[in-house]
Formats: structure tokens, C-alpha cells, sequence
């Protein structure tokens, strides 16, 4: 029988917010295994003591930015809406049923004024990682990086051709030092100094947010984009790291100076990294060699056409520092240029008697030339970590940690699109996705930890229960 539907609305009943959230909602977990008080303390000195209106505590204003990112509302207009109606979010962040919600522009006018050229991003993001290594959740010994693009707050077909210099790598001087010193090992006068003049190049600035990079590179969606880098350890897949660039610079770039911060601020004793062949780069290679770190590093199969025989058929010898081709002939030394480069040349005079000269060159002089790097012994030694037992197992690891973290970023985190504009806004969006993420993953291990041990403890108290009646029965 279909009864009609009756009105309750508007009946008046006795209940509290805590008996409107579930026990089992994410953000009492989250509520009961994070520690939020930090935020007070690191921004008590934007706030003035004796003056002006009553602020919105910092705490409230973070923990709705959490809410935000946790659950993937990419609008903060949105996200206060969502607050309105939803008990849980007032529960979290302890308001009541009736408490006026702040609005979304106290939020964007405290990070343009009062939060604006601060580091309380950095410091809130670095302070659950050491709340995560408080619970043994992190202990820094493998790491895993990788990048990815973030489209960018801005029209691609609305920017200017500019021409700007060059940016210069770190490493340029210690690989000056190494050429230097490989040409003096080999006898040879010193380089020339370099003509004082600044290397250009012309590229695309966009006009809505100049520090967008527009990003062309294959199997890539064309446009202005930000490349996010992620550091993930490999115990828990915390992550440790989140660093935002221009999308126009290459994934390895930044890489050395992020593994420093990480070791110096957290006192990581880093042991292994696994990453892609985007870092398989020789001032990479020797610098995680210089750091005695096992590094995994993927090779990339090249694309081109093959017409000429690969340069792993030229095999070197280290005793004679020289090359031997596939006939067995020497390819001898013969300078270091400036971009760190041994070339190692062929005689002509035995190139043009070999059957494989049309396999091997088309110089007219018959002069087969083999380039061989000052720092390649690095890259050899990586190649080597690669193809180990070790290496094999740490780099499989990748999908499941740092790739399996930027997919859940983009999937349920908003972290596909740039919010904001500008690569200072673009990484305090970086830092709260990825400490979101974290305290989401502390609480969800942590629960369930608590949980096993709840029915351990109670299964055992059970068991000596039962044993103390046995034994008293036999009395």
C-alpha cells in the first residue's frame, strides 16, 4: 500500500553536530592522528595583538583549504557552499549548525595581504612530513621523483614572442673544472676563455600569466603549462618534496638542489632513488655518485631511423683509453671540447679498406668519430644499478609510488589545472595538495593500525578470559 509522505522538517528535534558525522568519516580521522596547532604558532606574527577586528583563526582558514583539496572542490566559492550545508565540514573545523560560514573572499584577501611572500605553504607541508616521521611513516632511505605538467590558468593562443637569455645550468662550472682538468690529463693546452656574450633564445610569454611556460614536447598536450615536481618515499609513499617550475625546462633541472633540501631539512640519510629516463642526464648521474645513492634510472630507447651502427657496438677500453670498432680497429683520442666531450676518431687509412665503413660513417674523409663524455663512467655505473636485481625491484616500485601519487593528485585532488596564476600561487597549490594527500594517507594507515590492534588486545583479553575460567573450573 502507498502511504503519503509525512512532513518532518519541521518538526523540532534535540541533536548535536557530533551525532550528525559518522564515526567512520575521513576527517575524524584526520582530526584525531593530525596535529593542527602548528599553524597558530607559525603565523602569530602576521596577526597584530592589541588592534583591529577580531580575526578569522588561521587554523579555520587552513583547515578549509584542506577541506578543499581533500575532497577535490577546485572553486574555493564552492568549497564554502559545500561548508554551508555539509555537517561534517562544520564539525571539522568546529563551527556550529547555526555559525555563519566565512565567506570565500576572506580567504583569497588573507593570501594576497597577509599570507602573500610568506613560506607558511612550505612550513605547513614540511611539518606533517615531520609528523609523519614522528610515526615512523618516513625514513627517507629510498626515494622517488618524477614531474608532470599542470595546465596552466591561461589562454594558449593569447601570448607574445619575446626574446630572453638563456638559463644557466648549476653545474656549468664544476664541468668546466672537469674539461679543464681532462685536457690537462691528456696534454692538451687549456680551452680559450668563453667571448662575454649572453646566450638568447626567443620563446612564448603568455599575456595572461607570464610565468606560465608553453610546453611543446611529443605525446604532450601543446600550451602553457607548469611542471610539478614530486619526491615520494618509498616506505609509506609520503611524500617529501613538491616543487613547482615553468613547464618549458627539462624534468632534471632542478633535481640535485631539491635531493639536497630534502637531506639537509629532514636529515635524510638517502640511500637509493628510482627515476625516469627524463634524469638520465651526466651531471645527474655524477651527482648521485658523488652522494654514494644507488640511483635506478630508466633508459630511453631512441626513435630515430637507424642507419648507421648504434654507439654500443664501439666498445671502450679503459686501459688505453681509446674506442675498438666492430672490425677491432682503434678509434684514438684525440681532444675534450667545452661541452665536456672526449672525441675519439678512426684512421682514415684503415676506414676505407673496411667492409663496414657504409655501416659505420658517410664523412667524405672516412674519419668515424665516437664522443664519449667527461663524467660517462657515472652513467655507466647507472646503467649497471639498472640492470641489477636491486635496480630492477626499485624502479619497479615507481608506478606504485610517485606515479600512483600524481594520479591520485589529478583524479581526486583537482591537481590536473593550475587554480591560480603565478609560480608562487601555483606552488602554495603544490604544497597543500601534497600535505592534504599526506595527512589523508597518515590517517587512513593509522586508523586501520588502531583498528587491528583494538581486536588484537580484544581477542587476547577474550583468550585469557576464557583460560582463567577453564582454570578456575578445575577447581
Amino acid at each position: 500500500m502507498l502511504k503519503k509522505p509525512e512532513q518532518k522538517q519541521v518538526t523540532v528535534e534535540l541533536v548535536t553536530i557530533e551525532e550528525l558525522v559518522p564515526k567512520s568519516h575521513l576527517l575524524r580521522k584526520i582530526n584525531k592522528f593530525i596535529d593542527f596547532a602548528f599553524i597558530r604558532e607559525k603565523t602569530k606574527h602576521l596577526y597584530c595583538d592589541n588592534n583591529g577586528r577580531p580575526a578569522i583563526d588561521p587554523e579555520v582558514l587552513f583547515k578549509m583549504l584542506f577541506i578543499g583539496y581533500i575532497f577535490g572542490i577546485r572553486s574555493e566559492r564552492q568549497l564554502v557552499k559545500e561548508i554551508q550545508v555539509n555537517m561534517a565540514y562544520r564539525w571539522f573545523l568546529g563551527f556550529g549548525i547555526k555559525d555563519k560560514i566565512p565567506d570565500a573572499s576572506t580567504i583569497s584577501q588573507n593570501r594576497r595581504r597577509r599570507f602573500n611572500g610568506t613560506t607558511i605553504a612550505q612550513d605547513i607541508f614540511d611539518n606533517i612530513v615531520f609528523q609523519a616521521m614522528k610515526r615512523k611513516m618516513v625514513d627517507g632511505k629510498t626515494l622517488y621523483t618524477d614531474s608532470t605538467h599542470l595546465k596552466a590558468n591561461a589562454n594558449k593562443n593569447k601570448f607574445i614572442d619575446k626574446i630572453v637569455c638563456k638559463r644557466t645550468q648549476s653545474y656549468l662550472t664544476e664541468l668546466d673544472e672537469a674539461v679543464e682538468e681532462d685536457r690537462k690529463a691528456h696534454e692538451k693546452k687549456p680551452l680559450k676563455p668563453k667571448p662575454a656574450s649572453t646566450p638568447i633564445k626567443r620563446v612564448k610569454e603568455s599575456t595572461t600569466d607570464p610565468d606560465a611556460g608553453y610546453m611543446f614536447r611529443d605525446g604532450k598536450p601543446k600550451g602553457f603549462h607548469m611542471l610539478a615536481h614530486r619526491t615520494v618515499d618509498g616506505k609509506f609513499n609520503i611524500i617529501t618534496d613538491s616543487y613547482i617550475t615553468t613547464g618549458a625546462i627539462n624534468d632534471s633541472v632542478p633535481y640535485l638542489d631539491r635531493l639536497d633540501r630534502q637531506i639537509k631539512r629532514f636529515e635524510f640519510d638517502v640511500k637509493a632513488v628510482g627515476l625516469d629516463a627524463g634524469y638520465f642526464t651526466s651531471h645527474i648521474c655524477k651527482g648521485l655518485e658523488d652522494r654514494d645513492i644507488f640511483g635506478a634510472i630508466s633508459y630511453r630507447r631512441p626513435n630515430k631511423r637507424k642507419v648507421f651502427l648504434a654507439k654500443r657496438f664501439y666498445k671502450y677500453d679503459h686501459e688505453k683509453d681509446c674506442y675498438v670498432c666492430p672490425a677491432g680497429h682503434e678509434l684514438q683520442y684525440r681532444t675534450t671540447n667545452r661541452e665536456g666531450f672526449r672525441q675519439y676518431a678512426s684512421c682514415p687509412n684503415i676506414c676505407v679498406k673496411c667492409e663496414l665503413l657504409a655501416k659505420c660513417t658517410s664523412n667524405q674523409k672516412h674519419v668515424k668519430v665516437v664522443t664519449r663524455h667527461v663524467w660517462e663512467d657515472s652513467k655507466e655505473k647507472m646503467i649497471e644499478n639498472r640492470l641489477s636485481p636491486r635496480g630492477r625491484r626499485l624502479y619497479k616500485r615507481r608506478k606504485e609510488t610517485v606515479e600512483r601519487s600524481f594520479a591520485d593528485a589529478k583524479e581526486l585532488h583537482g591537481h590536473r589545472y593550475a587554480r591560480m596564476r603565478g609560480l608562487s600561487k601555483v606552488q602554495e597549490q603544490s604544497l597543500l595538495c601534497a600535505a592534504c594527500q599526506n595527512m589523508k594517507k597518515m590517517a587512513l594507515i593509522l586508523s586501520a593500525t588502531h583498528l587491528f590492534l583494538d581486536i588484537f588486545y580484544i581477542s587476547t583479553i577474550q583468550k585469557s578470559i576464557r583460560s582463567f575460567l577453564r582454570l578456575d573450573s578445575s577447581f
